[in-house]
């Protein structure tokens, strides 16, 4: 699969599954078919250039994701908190896991 463009990716696809020695992000994103979508592209062109594959789950129930917290549409969840909330710019993302990058680094140290 060319990543020389921004798409969404499918539940459960890897991006950059060829790099199994890079830490894998799975993450969450909440809401609406057409906002889940949105997020999950432009996520996929935030993150493509850093070293780390990502998962994707999409969670279409709105009344669990409501039951969890969950206020915006979209929101995106890792581990259990609430990364980013809206549809945030690609820069905020990218931002946001080079910082996680930077924690799974440390943590290994």
């Amino acid at each position: 699969m060319a990543l020389e463009y921004c798409y969404p990716l499918k539940e459960g696809e890897v991006l950059n599954h060829e790099h199994p020695e890079w830490p894998l992000f799975e993450v969450t994103i909440h809401g609406s078919d057409k906002e889940r979508v949105k997020l999950s592209k432009r996520l996929v062109c935030a993150v493509k250039h850093l070293p780390l594959r990502l998962s994707i789950k999409y969670e279409k129930n709105a009344e669990k994701s409501i039951e969890i917290g969950v206020a915006k549409d979209p929101t995106l969840e890792y581990e259990g908190v609430f990364i980013a909330e809206g549809l945030v710019p690609a820069e905020e993302l990218t931002e946001t896991f080079e910082n996680l990058l930077k924690k799974c680094s440390e943590d290994k140290a």
